[in-house]
């Protein structure tokens, strides 16, 4: 329960007034929003910094694909195992304390990857990696809610989501670069060098909270118990599962086939792939838009768009290959946009956090088991049966959303 420390009231309000949070043009607001952006650099460039450069990681360990890409699965998953525990431990202690040494242990962890000598230390240190950076996704946004002013907090997400994107972004192309040059070993220590910098930044111009105040874990596991009774918050949940195990699963074995003729592109070359990330960074607003109008049919539209680009990567021709990468990332971004917010929309107040935190465990899981589970696809039958399996879960998660949330979608309702 609500502790009795009454928050702290902004500067200039009458002594006593509630704490209403920093508003854009504050040097408050600006140091919340670029610390936030910093954390989502940091998070998301140190979490993928190995997916770009799963070839040349294969070749320097003699591993095959699938081996390879447990170096992906096992950060990820260790993060959507960690994010609840996180999210408690924030409750109690504060939010900007878990988020610092989150991005803390997971720099240092990050810096200690290239040096493993073989699959097994890789393996455990990636994993340790993925647990430390999940406190950073796990309560950025309740910081911002109790941080920023109710009317700004969208826009302040918005920076938080660009750095999460851009983190990302660079950790795939830088990674590939170097590791194009110097081998995987130092493109992924140039990713974490750039983890640590962005951590710095972060630590160093973070406010200190003013709106936290610390409550109890009683009660977590009947709020855990009631989000996942509840059907419609169940099939948004898979569609995270699905939706972004197919996305990951694509990203972590294309490269491979890129790299073999009759493409014969060179690490580098597939690295400025990752680039097409900025479709999801467009397509995630326009859906947002566009959802105002009613979720699922956005929801199903973005998933075909999703489906129609990962047919069009059985093309021999790479501009036609690129293109459906454009499409595939767009819709599944945009995908992700709708069902996301949706899950805020359609959770009790009550149940809110937990909910949000279930959808985030089952965003990851996706990522680990079906983008780990899939490699064998690949090595059994190349491309052509990847797509077709990534099609089959995708057209599955569009028959689950299309029959457990019709009817669901009047955006504003609490209940849609």
């Amino acid at each position: 329960m609500r502790s009795p420390t009454r928050p702290v009231p902004q500067p200039g309000t009458p002594p006593g007034a509630p704490w209403t949070g920093h508003e854009r043009g504050t040097p408050g607001y600006r140091r919340t929003t670029v610390a936030l952006f910093a954390a989502g650099v940091a998070t998301f460039a140190q979490l993928y910094s190995v997916q770009a450069v799963l070839p040349a990681l294969a070749d320097g360990l003699h591993l095959t694909a699938p081996r390879a890409a447990l170096s992906v699965s096992v950060a990820t998953g260790a993060l959507a195992v960690s994010v609840v525990g996180w999210s408690a431990l924030a409750d109690r202690v504060g939010r900007v304390p878990v988020m610092v040494v989150s991005a803390v242990l997971a720099t240092a962890l990050g810096l200690a990857v290239p040096l493993a000598p073989g699959l097994g230390p890789l393996l455990v240190l990636r994993a340790l990696q993925g647990a430390a950076l999940g406190g950073l996704p796990a309560v950025a946004m309740a910081h911002l809610a109790e941080e920023v002013h109710a009317r700004e907090v969208a826009l302040a997400a918005g920076a938080y989501v660009a750095g999460n994107s851009l983190g990302g972004l660079t950790g795939r192309i830088v990674s590939a670069g170097v590791a194009d040059l110097l081998g995987w070993r130092w493109g992924v220590a140039a990713v974490a060098v750039t983890g640590l910098a962005a951590t710095a930044v972060f630590c160093a111009v973070v406010p200190r909270a003013r709106g936290f105040a610390p409550t109890t874990s009683r009660g977590v596991a009947g709020r855990v118990r009631r989000a996942l009774t509840d059907p419609s918050l169940l099939v948004l949940h898979a569609q995270a599962l699905l939706l972004m195990g197919s996305f990951v699963t694509v990203y972590n074995y294309l490269g491979f086939r890129l790299l073999q003729p009759p493409f014969s592109l060179s690490q580098t070359v597939v690295g400025l792939l990752f680039v097409v990330y900025l479709a999801g960074t467009l397509s995630s607003s326009l859906a947002g838009r566009l959802a105002a109008r009613g979720r699922l049919p956005v929801l199903l539209g973005s998933t075909g768009v999703f489906v129609a680009g990962c047919l069009l990567t059985l093309a021999t021709g790479l501009p036609v290959v690129v293109t459906g990468l454009v499409l595939l990332t767009a819709g599944f971004f945009a995908a992700h946009a709708v069902a996301s917010g949706w899950v805020g929309a359609r959770a009790d107040p009550g149940i809110r956090a937990q909910a949000s935190a279930l959808y985030t465990f089952a965003y990851y899981a996706g990522s680990s088991v079906v983008g780990w589970l899939t490699g064998f696809a690949f090595g059994a039958g190349g491309w052509g049966v990847v797509v077709a399996v990534v099609t089959a879960l995708a057209a599955g998660a569009a028959v689950l959303a299309a029959l457990g949330l019709r009817g669901r979608d009047r955006a504003g309702s609490m209940g849609s």
